[in-house]
């Protein structure tokens, strides 16, 4: 199963720039980048800029809709507020199907702001001490993730946060 990952960051480019060392690692191997996608809310701006990396001749790829869908729901559902109704209920149910909760929603929605950035990944197969090494420099705050409570609390180690 593929892990999920949401990473914030405490400026609009952090987050771009992590992803560049994420395809670095997946070059060498340390990790398999199935997909990402990176939102970036530079100061002064009402909403996000997001940006999706689609390599399609890789299995386990979520659509551009899936990034989307997500990003709408984080970040502009809140914005057009009743009109959406039980539209936006069918759609957060859907996001439940694949592990995406209300609270994670609402976390990312609460932590990404403007002057921020975040990372969201989809990996298998890291090498958590050669991943932990590479971004140990970033300042990174992991979100949220699909992973165990025991797997997390690993990673957390691995990038000497706390639980």
């Amino acid at each position: 199963m593929a892990t999920l990952t949401a990473w914030k960051f405490r400026t609009p480019y952090g987050a771009e720039n992590a992803l560049i060392k994420l395809e670095r690692l997946n070059e060498q191997m340390l990790i398999n980048l199935h997909d990402a996608a990176v939102v970036s809310w530079e100061p002064g701006h009402k909403k996000p800029r997001t940006h999706e990396l689609h390599d399609t001749t890789k299995s386990g790829v979520l659509s551009g809709g899936f990034w989307g869908l997500l990003f709408g729901l984080i970040f502009f559902v809140p914005l057009l507020g009743l009109a959406i109704g039980a539209a936006s209920g069918a759609l957060f149910g859907s996001m439940r199907d694949v592990g995406i909760s209300d609270k994670f929603i609402n976390e990312v929605r609460e932590k990404i702001t403007p002057g921020t950035s975040a990372l969201f990944a989809l990996t298998t197969g890291a090498v958590y001490d050669k991943v932990a090494a590479e971004f140990a420099d970033t300042d990174a705050e992991l979100i949220s993730t699909n992973l165990s409570d025991e797997q997390e609390a690993k990673l957390r180690e691995a990038f000497g946060m706390e639980a």
